[in-house]
């Protein structure tokens, strides 16, 4: 400090802070020497507490007001100085300004996944975040505990003991509390109170700390976790799985047909799913009475078509008429079959020949000139 600021610090011997921060919880007013006069004025503005420590002990604290510091209101200070029937020359002593004010928008979360043991889903792993205030409510404790000699003191120094704090309070409150991970959402109100007084318990005695307000924001399941509980949602919408694969199938079918770029490719496609979709058909037709004696079945020719230099298949005469229904099947239509050994068009097999019905007549001859 230079020679003005001493003699500055001399003839004006006002004592305050005024705070224009929102995030500083306790500020050292600055003395030459630590030197306070009798009869020096001491304002403390409403939000603050100001506490005197003289030689390393806690001394005097005072809350918002204006005061002239003299032995009458110095009680702790003057025993401990030996000021028996007053002073008259400068004391020694650091004045220290906490903020009581409540300190908004703090973050908390779990840094690392919760496990628990879910009624639903058995071991998951759990994440959370929210926000909270806090507040300086015992600034003795504070400057005890935390604070010590630093000048001053910003929030930023106790928000990552904070969150360790309410990220163990919230594991311990969710591992007693079993709650279902599909209930918790429901819960957040009841769960934010019991976890914010779980929080004052463990900081307020210690640290002289209290959390006006604290709340649960959110709580989330692992990404894998939430994309099956989709799908798992996504099948309960639908239903009746086999109805809609029938409705998915149809939809291609149509789009396939009216997609005339689609080429050989798409007529493959729609050959497959029509021969799935008769699959399908002829096994919801195929059932039999309760306790009826089903007779063993014949062997039934199978047969291979070719598809863009492909083999598809096996089919049996069902789906192949089902195909030549449709055009998906036609008499040049390469086939083969165990029987006949060889590819061979569908028109020339006779055991094909009926699914085409009987063969068009030959056109007309032309008119006579």
């Amino acid at each position: 400090m230079g020679l003005f600021d001493k003699l500055r610090a001399e003839l004006i011997d006002i004592i305050e802070w005024v705070d224009d921060s929102r995030h500083t919880i306790a500020w050292r007013f600055p003395r030459y020497h630590n030197q306070i006069k009798n009869g020096a004025q001491l304002i403390v503005r409403p939000g603050q507490m100001a506490v005197f420590v003289h030689r390393g002990e806690l001394a005097d604290s005072f809350g918002p007001g204006h005061y002239e510091l003299k032995t009458d209101n110095l009680p702790i200070l003057s025993t401990m100085a030996g000021w028996k029937y007053g002073f008259d020359s400068p004391f020694k002593a650091e004045v220290y300004f906490v903020n009581t004010r409540q300190i908004t928008d703090l973050k908390w979360g779990t840094p690392n996944p919760i496990m628990m043991r879910d009624a639903d889903f058995g071991p998951i792993r759990l994440r959370a975040f929210g926000t909270y205030t806090m507040q300086a409510v015992d600034p003795k404790a504070l400057l005890r505990e935390l604070i010590g000699t630093d000048s001053s003191f910003e929030v930023d120094e106790i928000n990552e003991l904070m969150r360790a704090i309410i990220a163990s309070a919230f594991a311990d409150l969710v591992g007693s509390s079993n709650i279902s991970a599909l209930d918790l959402a429901a819960n957040y109100r009841e769960l934010s109170e019991q976890l914010r007084l779980a929080t004052v318990e463990r900081v307020d005695d210690e640290y002289g700390l209290n959390v006006p307000q604290l709340f649960i924001v959110n709580v989330s399941l692992p990404e894998e976790v939430e994309k099956a509980m989709d799908t798992r949602t996504s099948m309960g919408v639908i239903g009746d799985l086999d109805r809609f694969q029938q409705f998915q199938m149809g939809k291609a079918m149509t789009a396939a047909a009216e997609n005339p770029s689609g080429g050989g490719a798409a007529e493959g496609m729609g050959l497959g799913m029509g021969f799935a979709m008769a699959n399908k058909m002829a096994a919801g037709m195929g059932g039999t009475a309760p306790g009826a004696a089903v007779p063993p079945p014949l062997p039934a020719a199978v047969w291979h078509i070719a598809v863009n230099g492909k083999s598809e298949g096996p089919f049996d005469m069902n789906q192949m008429s089902q195909g030549a229904q449709a055009g998906q099947v036609n008499r040049s239509t390469l086939v083969w079959s165990p029987a006949i050994g060889q590819w061979t068009p569908a028109g020339e097999v006779a055991q094909l020949s009926m699914i085409f019905g009987p063969p068009s007549p030959p056109p007309p001859p032309p008119p006579a000139p």
